[in-house]
């Protein structure tokens, strides 16, 4: 079994900010597949199921998401090298895609609930989502909504990201990285 986790936040009041491009990359992949919904308390999330492959969206907000990906693959015994996690990078200027392994969390909070319950040894797709001027307005940069330049090719950028999530059990991660990762938004123009 394979798992494909899209960090963000629940609810309307989140849908379109920058901290949940990684669910609009899981709700991309559910719009081009046909996936069941298996969705249960137990396992904190929206989750979908096609084949051996899982698709999750964690409803505990980013700071518990960790909790979530723990449920399922402990229930599904899966193992870390067989989950990719999306999420939104500030460090990336936006538009920028790199595929890892492992590694720190940028101060990510739903990437230190992660690490904290599994450990560092997962597959990122980091997302670009550019960088406030200033370190103290992280948290309302990451809170706020795309601005119009960037709406304007945000859906390629999703969909690009949903393409290489999708090929990304079916080639070794050096491969994926030289045919896949993006130093910066160039390609979406």
């Amino acid at each position: 079994m394979k798992l494909i986790v899209g960090l963000g936040n629940p609810g309307p009041t989140y849908q379109k900010n920058r901290h949940n491009i990684g669910f609009m990359v899981v709700d991309k992949i559910l719009q081009e597949s046909s996936f069941n919904n298996i969705s249960s308390k137990k396992f904190l999330g929206e989750l979908y199921k096609k084949s051996d492959l899982l698709l999750l969206k964690p409803t505990t907000f980013m700071n518990l998401s960790g909790k979530s990906i723990a449920a399922v693959s402990s229930f599904y015994k899966i193992p870390l090298e067989n989950i990719l996690v999306i999420h939104d990078d500030i460090d990336l200027p936006f538009g920028a895609l790199k595929l890892k392994r492992g590694g720190g969390n940028g101060g990510h909070n739903g990437l230190k609930s992660i690490d904290n319950l599994l450990g560092k040894e997962y597959n990122r797709l980091r997302l670009g989502i550019g960088k406030p001027p200033k370190k103290e307005m992280v948290p309302s940069y990451v809170l706020s909504d795309f601005n119009n330049k960037e709406q304007e090719v945000l859906d390629k950028f999703i969909e690009y990201a949903a393409n290489v999530a999708l090929k990304f059990f079916h080639e070794p991660l050096s491969k994926l990285q030289s045919l896949y990762s993006k130093k910066d938004g160039s390609y979406l123009v």
